[in-house]
């Protein structure tokens, strides 16, 4: 289904045969990914549960403007904020991965009144410090044009070469993955570099601890990177819990799906019986 924004079609999935009377629980992709990222998930969620699935502009059948301005962060909230409203939510949960999750968390510091939950898979809140930030810009700018000037299969292969994803190119499956990951537009993965980076996102470190709605983290045990980084965020959110995933890397629900359905459904169902305040 896609929804216009702005004259942006925005496509997103829901889970066939749920009852949209359920709470509704919107699950955001990574880079290069796609709504498609969570259907495995879609029909094992908790019952009173609603799961809906958006494709980020650029990715997946939403539209890939050649303008970078419509990928910024804020743009990215909007998009995510309109298209809850018209599906009839003021209160929901966020489920983010990786840029996902950054994008859940920006949409939770600017509606923080719309957030019942939110639960980050190995996701940051940010970079601090500025040189850092400019060297990411710059780094990110430049992985933008290698996927003009290479072309899309030329990039997966590079970006899956990554340290980050050993454990995801183990998988029996990998192929499958990446082969999806090619029918990504190359404007719309370029311009998400462009406008969406981690050295453009706002640095909410500061801010953490002004959350007041149950937060769960998670992260793979073979992603040092990323375990650390949820580990300082939970320390700093005064209401989280952070689940570690024994061998999973940075991509948890793809890597380890059953651990992270579980580990979904507990946490859902804490919350369905009043657990967390």
């Amino acid at each position: 289904m896609r929804l216009k924004i702005d004259n942006i079609h925005i496509n997103y999935i829901t889970g066939e045969g749920r009852h949209s009377a359920g709470i509704p629980i919107l699950f955001i992709h990574g880079f290069t990914g796609n709504s498609n990222d969570w259907k495995f998930l879609m029909n094992r969620v908790h019952p009173s549960f609603f799961p809906i699935a958006i494709d980020l502009i650029g990715h997946g059948r939403s539209d890939s403007p050649d303008d970078p301005n419509f990928y910024t962060c804020s743009t990215i909230v909007k998009h995510i904020d309109v298209l809850m409203k018209y599906l009839g939510y003021d209160h929901f949960i966020l489920c983010g991965y990786s840029m996902g999750g950054r994008a859940a968390l920006s949409y939770s510091f600017k509606y923080p009144g719309n957030v019942l939950s939110l639960i980050l898979e190995s996701s940051s809140a940010g970079i601090e410090d500025y040189n850092e930030k400019k060297e990411r810009v710059e780094h990110d700018f430049l992985l933008a044009e290698k996927i003009k000037s290479n072309g899309l299969d030329s990039f997966l292969e590079y970006w899956f070469n990554q340290p980050l994803f050993e454990n995801l190119r183990k998988l029996k499956n990998f192929e499958q993955i990446k082969n999806k990951r090619g029918k990504n537009n190359v404007i719309g993965l370029s311009n998400s570099l462009l406008g969406f980076n981690t050295g453009l996102m706002p640095s909410y470190w500061s801010k953490l601890n002004s959350i007041d709605f149950p937060v769960l983290l998670i992260s793979g045990s073979a992603d040092l990177k990323y375990t650390e980084i949820s580990r300082r965020m939970n320390k700093l959110i005064r209401n989280s819990k952070h689940e570690i995933v024994e061998g999973a890397g940075h991509n948890v629900h793809l890597e380890k799906p059953e651990d992270f359905v579980n580990l979904l459904n507990s946490y859902l169902s804490i919350i369905f019986d009043g657990k967390i305040s």
